[in-house]
């Protein structure tokens, strides 16, 4: 079963999205917000209470915040228009696919069963226009340690620091420190850029 919770401003689209995770008998639908406002921190309690493995939303961008060391589940996300330079913030900032909000009920479950297995997806235009983006990456390859190798692995599957702690069985101040020293080799400014840094290092195998 898919843990699914919604995010959807207009209270019309959000029931239509519920109805359409109630459909399906793979999907358990485990909450329903008005906003993403409940991915900050201030409010992070309430989507760590739900325990969700994803999140449907189609909300503005801007009502996401970059991925915080909390629980940080993948975004689904229905946008109303989308352009590379968009798709590659909203990438940056945890989403893991970006459809259209016309796109058909099947892709959008599609997507949501896609992102809960550590799958990513986006419009064939925007994958092309962001393969074809120049890339700016440190001319060698960062040197991680076996440790900081075992975090950045951790973090791709999605893991908040505390629970690599408990993994690790360190303190969450340790792992926090990896973290810390896993983005700066990397030149990241966000966990979800180390993760996809790592990945074009060839650091992290999908």
């Amino acid at each position: 079963m898919i843990r699914l919770a919604i995010a959807a401003s207009s209270a019309v689209v959000r029931a239509g999205l519920e109805a359409l995770a109630r459909s399906d008998p793979e999907i358990e639908l485990v909450g329903s917000f008005s906003d993403l406002t409940a991915l900050d921190e201030p409010r992070q309690s309430e989507i760590e209470a739900l325990q969700p493995d994803v999140i449907l939303a189609a909300a503005p961008l801007e009502d996401l915040a970059p991925a915080a060391d909390g629980f940080a589940p993948p975004v689904v996300l229905l946008a109303t228009e989308s352009q590379p330079a968009w798709t590659r913030d909203a990438l940056r900032a945890g989403v893991r696919a970006v459809l259209p909000r016309e796109s058909s009920p099947g892709e959008i479950l599609a997507a949501v069963a896609a992102a809960a297995n550590g799958l990513a997806v986006l419009d064939p235009h925007d994958l092309e226009a962001l393969l074809a983006a120049p890339v700016t990456i440190a001319a060698e390859m960062p040197v991680l340690t076996p440790r900081e190798l075992e975090v950045l692995r951790m973090l791709a599957d999605g893991e908040a620091n505390k629970t690599i702690a408990w993994k690790l069985g360190i303190s969450e101040h340790t792992a926090k420190f990896h973290v810390a020293s896993i983005m700066g080799k990397l030149g990241a400014a966000t966990r979800t850029e180390a993760v996809t840094l790592g990945i074009r290092h060839g650091l992290v195998m999908i």
